[in-house]
Formats: C-alpha cells, sequence, structure tokens
C-alpha cells in the first residue's frame, strides 16, 4: 500500500513561452516530461491520472479530459472531480519536476491538521504554488461559480476558498518550465 491515494499530474497547458509542448519534453531517462513525472508519482500513489484537452502521449497513462472547451487548471479542477469518485487529490504540474516526495508528505501532514480545508497548497518564496498542493470536493461549487464569471485564476479561487498553505524555505524544489533557460536548468539540477 502506497501512503498516499491519488493523483493528478496537469499537462493541459499552452505551453506557449516554451514554444513546443513542455509536457512531450524529454527528461531524464523519460520520453517526456509527462512520463517521468507519471513514474515518479506512481512510487508515491496507488492512482495517477493526468489531465489534459485530449491524449498526445506516448504511453497509456488514465486520462482526465477536460469537460469543458476552455483551457485553465481551473478547468482541470472541476473536470478531476466531475470525472473521478475522490474526496482529495494530489494535484502537481507536469512543469515542475523537482517536486520530491518530502514536499508531498509535508503537504498531506498540514492537510492532516484540517480535514475542512478546501485545499492545502505549497508556498514558496517567490509565491503560492496553486498547481503543487492537495485539492478536496468541497472546493467545486466555488469552482464552478468562478468557471461562470469566467475567472480562471486559480490564486483567486484559493482566496476565496477555505485554504491552508504550507510555507517553504527554497525555490529550487518549485523550478517551473515554462521557457527553454529553465529547461536547461531543471536537467542539470536533476542530473545533479
Amino acid at each position: 500500500m502506497k501512503p498516499f491515494d491519488t493523483a493528478v499530474i496537469f499537462a493541459g497547458g499552452k505551453s506557449s513561452r516554451m514554444g513546443s509542448d513542455k509536457a512531450l519534453l524529454p527528461f531524464g531517462t523519460h520520453s517526456s516530461l509527462s512520463q517521468y513525472q507519471y513514474e515518479k508519482l506512481r512510487k508515491i500513489f496507488n492512482t495517477v491520472y493526468i489531465s489534459a484537452k485530449h491524449n498526445k502521449f506516448d504511453f497509456s497513462p488514465p486520462l482526465i479530459a477536460d469537460i469543458y472547451e476552455q483551457s485553465s487548471p481551473l478547468v482541470g479542477l472541476i473536470s478531476i472531480f466531475e470525472t473521478i469518485d475522490e474526496n482529495e487529490v494530489f494535484i502537481l504540474s507536469v512543469d515542475a519536476p523537482m517536486i520530491e516526495k518530502e514536499i508531498i508528505n509535508q503537504l498531506y501532514q498540514t492537510a492532516l491538521s484540517d480535514q475542512n480545508a478546501d485545499a492545502v497548497i505549497a508556498q514558496s518564496p517567490q509565491g503560492l504554488e496553486p498547481l503543487c498542493g492537495i485539492y478536496r470536493r468541497s472546493i467545486v461549487p466555488l469552482a464552478k461559480e468562478f468557471l461562470e464569471l469566467n475567472n480562471h485564476k486559480l490564486v483567486a479561487l484559493l482566496s476565496k476558498s477555505r485554504s491552508i498553505y504550507h510555507l517553504f524555505d527554497s525555490n529550487e524544489p518549485f523550478l517551473n518550465i515554462n521557457h527553454p533557460s529553465q529547461y536547461e536548468e531543471a536537467k542539470k539540477l536533476f542530473r545533479s
């Protein structure tokens, strides 16, 4: 039995700053960042899904397709809870490959301290990391209100919900791969 139940990797972004789909970039010994994240989280969680608009992957992960036509993490979040029958899921962005089990453990320890929180989110020195956290089904009604208002900002949703923030003291694990230079930096960190 693995320590945690369900994780979802968000891999549906447009990758406009990267110039190509970052979810499909090679990483480590894997053919893509998506596969790297999937294999890493499978060692920690009983079930791992990938959230995306469609199946674009060269391996066969369980997929949660967006139910709504808009593209945003908010749409992904609502689609998860409308597709699977879980009360809480860990969400991680595909482009944050330096997140390891220790960070996930700390988030779950914080989640145990308040079973009524809608979300438990990592906060690095540079700010909130809304795509590294535990989301509970109780956030869905508010998320749908935000969708109706066409407000897709997860940070705004979190500010209006009962969310807890777990402060970490380093930015390094939260390196996001948005530009080619960050991709190269992440590959160097991974090798070291």
